[in-house]
């Protein structure tokens, strides 16, 4: 119920991080993937990585900001191959400072990419799927689209309008045989975490949060993606996936051992 022989998939974002394992894993379970990114160098090395294993890929630059770019690649891969059974949206950026220190720019810049760049992703790949009547849509939001954290209020938000837009779309996309859905990573070793894990304290105590007691992998937020793109989840749809290790649904553990099975 896993494989995706015979599927083609779409990875924006797929140049590095939880994209590029994406990409990797998608192929490794038999899809072709269409690898898209506006860093030309690095989309190419997943495309080259995934056919030095004997996988299927190609690379193309998209600037997930503009919908041209957006529509014009998933436009191509649907006429070209066919059919588009599997979209995926991972970009995003954040700027931690507090509101009232945001400038304009910065907040065009955060929302740009994470918001109206993951609208681009579900309006391109819905209009493709609705019409051919089938198809999965993933998009990237965060833990943070339901924890508070000072200094993450515009990439919180963005976060947070993803998940709903998913919900949303599940809803009008559901009679045309297409599964949305988004996945809430907590804290994942990617570029964009680089600034906290060079920081050993903070990077310490955002593992302290994690159930499982650390970072996750790009790797371990792909097998949820396998999941949401392939026949197991056919009855899965407006759903938001938390792969956190466990920081949300446990944020208020308590450690005492001695308390531990007592009345």
């Amino acid at each position: 119920m896993l494989g995706l022989e015979g599927r083609t998939a779409a990875v924006v974002g797929a140049a590095s991080g939880i994209g590029r394992a994406i990409a990797i894993a998608f192929a490794e379970n038999g899809a072709f993937v269409a690898c898209a990114d506006l860093d030309r160098a690095g989309v190419a090395e997943t495309a080259s990585m995934i056919e030095a294993v004997g996988g299927r890929a190609e690379a193309s630059v998209v600037d997930v900001r503009r919908s041209a770019d957006v529509d014009t690649m998933l436009d191509k891969v649907a006429a070209e191959h066919g059919r588009l059974d599997v979209a995926v949206g991972t970009p995003g950026i954040n700027i931690r400072k507090p509101l009232v220190e945001y400038t304009d720019a910065e907040f065009e810049a955060v929302t740009d990419v994470n918001l109206r760049g993951g609208f681009h992703v579900l309006r391109g790949a819905g209009r493709i799927m609705s019409a051919q009547g089938h198809g999965s849509i993933i998009v990237i939001s965060s833990i943070s689209s339901r924890v508070v954290e000072p200094g993450q209020v515009i990439y919180a938000g963005t976060k947070a309008a993803l998940a709903q837009m998913v919900r949303v779309l599940a809803a009008e996309l559901g009679p045309c045989g297409v599964r949305v859905n988004a996945i809430a990573p907590g804290p994942v070793e990617t570029a964009l975490t680089e600034p906290i894990r060079a920081s050993k304290a903070w990077a310490g105590a955002y593992a302290e949060k994690v159930a499982l007691g650390r970072w996750a992998r790009p790797a371990e937020i792909a097998g949820p993606a396998v999941f949401l793109a392939s026949d197991a989840a056919t009855y899965v749809t407006g759903e938001v996936l938390f792969a956190d290790g466990g920081w949300v649904d446990l944020d208020a553990q308590f450690a005492d051992e001695a308390a531990v099975g007592t009345d």
